[in-house]
């Protein structure tokens, strides 16, 4: 998953206030709040270096190693338990976590991490679709991305989780599907459907639906409801056959040497007044429930956002794969880009 571009109030926070103690944050870009760190470095006297990145594989590529530098990072609840599994991860002490309490009930035991021993929930999403209300009848499933009326007015995701996730829900099978015929069954389904396809595009192609240019497109909600409050005539699907869900979690590498203060910022972004302006700020559904209390009556009862109980039956969290089938995936998906 990538996001737009957030930098303002970035730079001044992470040049200044050489000596002082430092703190080493990579995050999801347009995950924070102006004032986030700014606040942080008031409260504590820290002075945090912070920098962002648009996708998971951007994240591992640095840290992989073990040796990045880079204190508390935020990846995807499916990437919990490879990072565990290659030493990468320190383990939370709750103790140092008081605000763990204001998580809504769906993260205080999540399928990733039920003790959350490693993590802790931040903001999550899912992928449906985003249309012009003009479109008759509208997209209510992936089936009808392959309408030949979207013809090259329509954009998938950049992004081989979220493509495959697609073609699989489609044909019936488990989005995080690690069999080898319902992987190429889905390439099949994928090159079939891309002579319709303008571009494999992420949060750039906002303006794009925006403008009209682009009718349907594959795209996070926290994305697609930036664009609707752009331009009403636009609406937002979760597909009828089921779709993607992800929670993105504050953790902190084994590398790391200030683990005290790790903690006392994870738990600064678990406080309800911060947490909320942040996720006011990104327009991402936060994982605090106290949090979402205090949002703007049209953020915190979005549907785009918090789907219903009955919509949220439909999703699926992503989950890692074999690293088999991972790379039978990637594979196929370059056969599919290339095509």
């Amino acid at each position: 998953m990538r996001r737009r571009a957030f930098c303002a109030a970035l730079g001044a926070a992470a040049g200044c206030g050489r000596g002082r103690e430092r703190l080493n944050v990579f995050n999801w870009s347009a995950y924070l709040a102006p004032d986030t760190l700014p606040g942080f470095e008031r409260e504590t006297g820290v002075r945090v270096r912070y920098a962002v990145y648009e996708s998971n594989e951007e994240m591992l590529a640095k840290v992989l190693g073990g040796n990045s530098g880079w204190d508390v990072v935020f990846p995807s609840n499916y990437l919990i338990g490879p990072l565990r599994e290659y030493n990468l991860l320190q383990p939370l002490r709750h103790e140092w976590l008081p605000n763990l309490e204001h998580l809504d009930p769906l993260f205080l035991a999540p399928v990733w991490d039920p003790e959350l021993r490693w993590s802790a929930p931040y903001m999550w999403g899912a992928t449906g679709i985003l249309y012009h209300r003009g479109l008759a009848p509208p997209p209510a499933a992936w089936s009808d991305l392959w309408d030949p009326r979207l013809e090259r007015r329509l954009t998938m995701l950049d992004d081989p989780a979220e493509v495959f996730a697609a073609c699989l829900r489609k044909l019936g099978h488990p989005l995080n599907s690690h069999d080898p015929h319902h992987l190429r069954a889905a390439q099949r389904e994928a090159l079939a459907q891309k002579r319709l396809v303008r571009a494999y595009l992420n949060a750039e192609v906002r303006d794009q639906v925006v403008a009209g240019d682009v009718l349907a497109a594959q795209l996070w909600a926290t994305t697609a409801q930036q664009a609707i409050g752009a331009a009403p005539h636009l609406a937002f699907a979760y597909p009828a056959e089921g779709f993607p869900l992800y929670a993105d979690s504050a953790v902190i590498l084994r590398e790391s040497r200030r683990a005290r203060l790790a903690h006392r910022f994870i738990d600064y972004l678990l406080r309800p007044e911060v947490n909320a302006a942040i996720a006011g700020e990104s327009l991402a559904a936060t994982a605090n429930a106290a949090a979402r209390r205090l949002l703007p009556e049209p953020v915190r009862t979005s549907p785009v956002l918090y789907p219903p109980a009955e919509v949220l039956r439909r999703g699926e969290w992503f989950a890692a794969l074999p690293p088999a089938a991972q790379r039978l995936r990637d594979r196929l998906w370059t056969g599919i880009k290339s095509a």
